[in-house]
């Protein structure tokens, strides 16, 4: 070795290894601030997704650095202070009330305007009082958790559906996730050729399965994931008083499925309480996998509907979970102890893109094999039902006939109108005794037929619903809790705690119950903060300068308000005298849409 870097490394007695390794990521550093800087320069409005990436990366390499300095090798969620504790007791209880009062006030006035959100309120109020009817011990439920889990979901829907700034971010958080999942379409055309991605369904929804699990698996093997659900189980436990297992499976449903989720705490799973497996049980049935949200967008579900139906859903079934079955043992897990996450065992970030790849295989045959069991299933029991039905002269009778009977009481306490309430209760009774995958299909053909600008009622049949209805459905459908996953449920805990079979199986059908309702009363939220949005305010004008070549939501809406607007003479008079609506207009609307007005027309 030369005489200087003997003395080099004579200071600093460091492997040469290190500084070869060292100085090509220092130049890459380098490289990427002055990208940056000249980004910013050049466009701050066009860089700022670019900004806001670097700020999380930042931020999440540095928590991953103080982690590598601590030594700690595992993330942990700790033991909370009590509700009896006397630092805690107090100012909770205060809050609380504030809160309480807060939102009374803000209800009343808000529904002064818009009277149909107290049909939702009185549908959330229903649902609570009864899971409380069918609650294991009614004496010993924890009202701290009820209403700090009901606290948070409101104060997240507000932010989400209310608030300006939460729409626009989880609009524009759910429009990315939509580019990115469409890069899929880059390795399934390929593999399956252009004409299958976009005829069947096979080769279009579910190659985005496979893209999202391989995102999910590189974002684990970070160790992003796990530092993403750690917070959010840290703020579910501290405000709502939750043992860390029971949180830390809940808060992992957000991302994950109802399978994957109890994984996070397979090492203590064998001796948590039954109310502790009942709350991971409820939590997994709450929700959805975001594997599967990415097909329910190639849909055309809403994105940010879909998002925030999850991570409201987390709060709220962790508080129904503990009404419905309430800790009546003593947990092992309320020390400081805690519960460690740990990282996956792979060696590269190539490894795990390969894993999360090939796990998504059996999630796409199982749901490709549910999708053709269950509507083979739904076609023979209509079948069936239509010859029953026509020995007593109702020949139309149907499974979804009968759903839409029995739920339509629940489709409208959860606030559709009474019109979209029998369609509505369809897509509920589908999505219990079905899948929701197959629900979110056929709300999806809803959602296309309203955006087409097709005639609401076709003859006796209803071939769209409002968007209110869409959006309270969406949230309604938000969740595995159908019969189909009992034996998923089951068979996925059995595999990893064979000894507590029996204890499982007697719990879960109070499980599936409690995360069924869960996704009713984040329906009735969404009914209660939903306000319209979007909507063409000056229709005179806007029809006197769209292009009538095609039809839509809005030419439909705008078309019925000019009709409303004639009085049978060809002059519009009350409400529409100071419209500026033309005969041009009329014309155009007449040659799509049928009305009294159009046989008038000259």
């Amino acid at each position: 070795s030369s005489l200087p870097s003997f003395f080099f490394f004579s200071f600093f007695p460091l492997p040469s290894s290190f500084f070869l390794f060292l100085f090509p990521l220092l130049s890459l550093f380098l490289s990427y601030v002055c990208y940056f800087i000249a980004a910013c320069y050049l466009g701050f409005q066009r860089a700022l997704a670019l900004v806001v990436i670097t700020g999380l990366v930042v931020f999440f390499v540095a928590c991953r650095h103080r982690l590598w300095m601590w030594g700690e090798q595992t993330l942990t969620l700790s033991g909370v202070p009590t509700a009896t504790s006397p630092v805690y007791f107090f100012p909770c209880r205060v809050f609380l009330m504030a809160v309480l009062v807060g939102l009374i006030v803000w209800l009343a006035l808000d529904t002064s305007k818009r009277p149909e959100q107290l049909i939702s309120f009185a549908g959330l109020c229903a649902l609570v009082l009864f899971l409380f009817a069918c609650s294991k011990h009614h004496g010993a439920v924890s009202w701290r958790a009820v209403f700090w889990g009901l606290g948070l979901e409101f104060v997240l829907g507000i932010f989400i559906i209310r608030t300006d700034p939460g729409f626009a971010a989880f609009q524009w958080l759910g429009d990315q996730i939509q580019i990115f999942l469409s890069y899929t379409t880059a390795g399934s055309s390929f593999v399956f050729g252009e004409t299958l991605i976009t005829q069947a369904f096979a080769f279009q929804a579910l190659p985005i399965v496979v893209f999202f699990s391989c995102v999910m698996s590189i974002l684990y093997y970070l160790g992003f994931m796990q530092w993403i659900i750690l917070k959010i189980s840290w703020v579910l436990q501290v405000t709502m008083g939750t043992t860390a297992t029971e949180t830390l499976s809940v808060a992992g449903n957000i991302f994950v499925g109802q399978t994957e989720a109890p994984l996070l705490v397979l090492p203590y799973l064998a001796d948590m309480t039954l109310s502790e497996v009942h709350a991971v049980m409820t939590g997994g049935f709450s929700t959805i996998a975001g594997s599967v949200m990415g097909a329910y967008m190639s849909f055309g579900i809403d994105p940010s509907s879909l998002i925030a139906a999850s991570v409201m859903a987390a709060p709220c079934a962790l508080a129904m979970a503990k009404l419905v079955y309430p800790e009546v043992e003593e947990s092992k897990f309320k020390s400081e102890e805690g519960v460690k996450l740990t990282r996956g065992e792979e060696q590269n970030i190539l490894e795990a893109a390969s894993n999360g790849a090939a796990a998504s295989v059996g999630l796409v045959a199982n749901i490709a094999a549910n999708l053709i069991a269950f509507l083979a299933v739904l076609k023979f029991i209509n079948a069936a039902l239509s010859w029953f039905g026509s020995l007593v002269n109702i020949p139309d009778l149907s499974f979804q006939i009968i759903c839409s009977y029995i739920l339509m009481p629940v489709a409208f306490l959860m606030g559709a109108d009474w019109a979209d309430a029998p369609l509505v209760a369809e897509l509920l009774g589908i999505k219990i005794f079905l899948n929701e995958f197959v629900a979110y299909e056929q709300l999806s053909k809803y959602k296309k037929n309203r955006l087409a600008g097709l005639e609401e009622w076709s003859g006796s049949h209803k071939q769209w619903i409002s968007v209110r209805a869409e959006v309270i459905t969406t949230f309604a459908l938000c969740g595995f809790a159908n019969l189909s996953s009992i034996g998923i449920m089951l068979g996925g805990l059995t595999s990893m705690i064979p000894q507590r079979k029996s204890e499982f199986a007697s719990i879960v059908l109070r499980a599936l119950l409690t995360g069924a309702c869960v996704s009713m009363l984040n329906a009735c939220v969404a009914g209660i903060l939903y306000v319209p949005r979007g909507e063409v305010a000056d229709c005179p004008g806007f029809l006197n300068t769209v292009n009538f070549n095609t039809t839509s939501y809005d030419i439909y809406r705008c078309c019925r308000q000019l009709f409303a607007h004639d009085n049978g003479t060809l002059s519009f008079t009350g409400t529409g005298a100071g419209l500026d609506f033309s005969l041009a207009s009329l014309s155009n609307c007449c040659g799509h849409y049928n009305n009294t007005v159009c046989a008038m027309k000259p």
